[in-house]
């Protein structure tokens, strides 16, 4: 019998998170599901009986993300998978903006796929290959309004991936990044409703995403199906962005 892939989730505990965890488990990976609160992953996983264990953790400390990363490994003994799920914002105008808000966004949106990713590529350069996704979002490929620095951020990871992409492409290790368009999470009904019916308006389908379609296409990235791909940023958008 061939051993299970493990899969190790970030943010596996918010409104894409738990489906993502979910979905992982049905296509035959073990995940390691962590997040700053994981109520509502533990009752997940006990009330459906997946195979996963919640892990506590705080992505915005470097000390925390090694050690989180070095226990999954001696617990499950390997990571096939990383997938990067840490986002926040909220709505606002940048010239309201203060400083402690931008550095706030710049610890939860762009330091933990730096520090998760640089604890985990020596694992999967040892054992000769893996996945790695990170979900991004569509305003760091266009822009949005009351998004600034957020956009700039989700922007950066793009970057980033497109970059270490290159660097680990010899050793077989893949990193893509999904950009989520408006998906009905708690998160979004957190923004200013004005801008919220503005994008509803410009969407083609005219109706946000659904989780379990965002839970899709990161499960694509990480399966043995998209082994020839990296460096591409796919949109789950509805045709709210076409490239």
């Amino acid at each position: 019998m061939t051993e299970k892939k493990v899969a190790l989730v970030t943010g596996a505990g918010g409104g894409m998170g738990l489906p993502t965890v979910r979905r992982l488990v049905a296509d035959g990976f073990r995940v390691a599901a962590l997040d700053l609160n994981t109520t509502e992953l533990k009752k997940m996983i006990e009330d459906e009986g997946l195979d996963a264990v919640a892990y506590e953790f705080d992505a915005t400390s470097e000390e925390r993300c090694r050690a989180v990363v070095a226990q999954v490994k001696a617990d499950f003994g390997r990571i096939d998978a990383f997938v990067n799920m840490i986002g926040w914002t909220a709505s606002s105008r940048f010239v309201e903006e203060q400083s402690g808000y931008w550095q706030k966004l710049v610890a939860i949106n762009f330091m933990p796929v730096v520090y998760m990713s640089h604890a985990i590529a020596p694992i999967m350069i040892e054992q000769g290959g893996g996945k790695m996704l990170f979900v991004t979002s569509d305003a760091g490929k266009v822009g949005t309004s009351g998004e600034a620095v957020y956009a700039g951020l989700k922007g950066g990871v793009i970057a980033f991936a497109k970059s270490v992409a290159r660097e680990w492409a010899r050793y077989k290790i893949n990193v893509n990044c999904t950009a989520p368009g408006p998906t009905d999470t708690p998160l979004e009904a957190d923004q200013d409703p004005e801008l919220v019916a503005r994008r509803m308006k410009v969407i083609p389908f005219r109706r946000m995403a659904k989780p379990e379609e965002q839970a899709s296409a990161i499960a694509f990235f990480v399966s043995d199906d998209a082994n020839y791909i990296t460096g591409q940023v796919l949109s789950i958008s509805g045709g709210l962005t076409m490239q």
